[in-house]
């Protein structure tokens, strides 16, 4: 009886309360510093990783720097001597080189190179073959203008060239590249970050296009060491100079600056991507007729009259 007249006593159940109020005030103001912090945890863990991915891309391009050609003696030696960077090498070169897929020290070098001695060349091949030579028999001023024509195909030869590739590089990309979003919004949608996803579509594509995959593996290793995320973006678009790689590279700039999702702008790019090959394909379809016409009536319809007609001069011949 004693023990429930205290249990029921106001004065004790108050003390009771105070102290439970006292205690969970306590508990509420100390379970921050008790508990551990698992954000600031995750961040670290995150830096880490990235840490690790930096210095993974580090050891792979110092692998692939190694095993990079170096410049031709000779080459480096003329371009150096003669300061052919001065006077042939010009930006637009340089960019033109990147998007054919020649990188580094060599190719430039090799472009200036050839440069100076491509109209030297042929200015010398034609001067042997129309004046020492005589291969034509024409005047000596038809032989100048053709010997000045020989010069201007040996100055603007490399740059054909380049042309050439930087056309045919483009269209592979651009048949390859809706597989490659494709790709992408799977690994994207999957969870994985825009790093590893790069990566992965590298990976994988490389059986189909290694072109593509050269260039993802160099956009994961710029994402890596960059300051500005943005820069290796841009820097994949000008080295392919398509407008559908760029439009992907905007959404990625956009999505890592105001945080917009970016699954639903690569469905988006990865449709029109597919109508675009689809469309090419088509238009290359609708052009096979006009272009089967002058080689059917040239190759095919001669074929065409001598089976019908030739059993038919053979009767009318035998039976004379």
């Amino acid at each position: 009886m004693q023990f429930l007249y205290q249990l029921t006593d106001p004065y004790i159940l108050g003390a009771a309360l105070a102290a439970v109020a006292a205690g969970a005030t306590i508990f509420t103001l100390a379970q921050p510093f008790l508990e551990p912090d698992r954000l600031r945890h995750r961040l670290k863990g995150v830096g880490k990783e990235r840490d690790r991915i930096r210095l993974r891309e580090r050891e792979r391009l110092n692998q692939k720097a190694s095993l990079r050609q170096e410049p031709k003696a000779y080459m480096k030696r003329v371009v150096e001597r003669l300061r052919l960077d001065d006077w042939l090498g010009t930006e637009n070169a340089k960019n033109n080189l990147m998007m054919a897929g020649y990188r580094g020290a060599q190719a430039e070098i090799a472009f200036l190179f050839f440069r100076l001695v491509m109209p030297i060349a042929f200015f010398v091949l034609a001067v042997f073959y129309l004046f020492v030579l005589e291969v034509l028999d024409q005047p000596v001023l038809i032989r100048l203008g053709l010997v000045v024509v020989a010069l201007y195909l040996g100055i603007k030869a490399p740059e054909l060239f380049l042309r050439n590739q930087t056309s045919k590089r483009r269209a592979v990309i651009q048949r390859n590249w809706p597989d490659t979003l494709d790709l992408l919004l799977i690994c994207v949608e999957s969870g994985m970050a825009i790093e590893a996803a790069f990566r992965r579509v590298g990976v994988e594509i490389a059986n189909q296009c290694m072109t593509l995959a050269e260039e993802m593996a160099l956009t994961t290793a710029e994402l890596s060491y960059l300051t500005d995320r943005r820069v290796a973006y841009e820097n994949l678009a000008t080295r392919t100079g398509l407008e559908s790689v760029k439009n992907v590279t905007t959404a990625l700039i956009q999505a890592e600056r105001y945080g917009t999702p970016v699954g639903q702008a690569l469905r988006v790019l990865a449709q029109e991507s597919r109508d675009q090959r689809m469309n090419e394909a088509e238009k290359k379809a609708a052009a096979l007729p006009p272009k089967l016409t002058v080689p059917m009536i040239i190759f095919f319809l001669p074929v065409l009259f001598v089976v019908i007609l030739t059993p038919a001069m053979v009767q009318v011949f035998s039976s004379k």
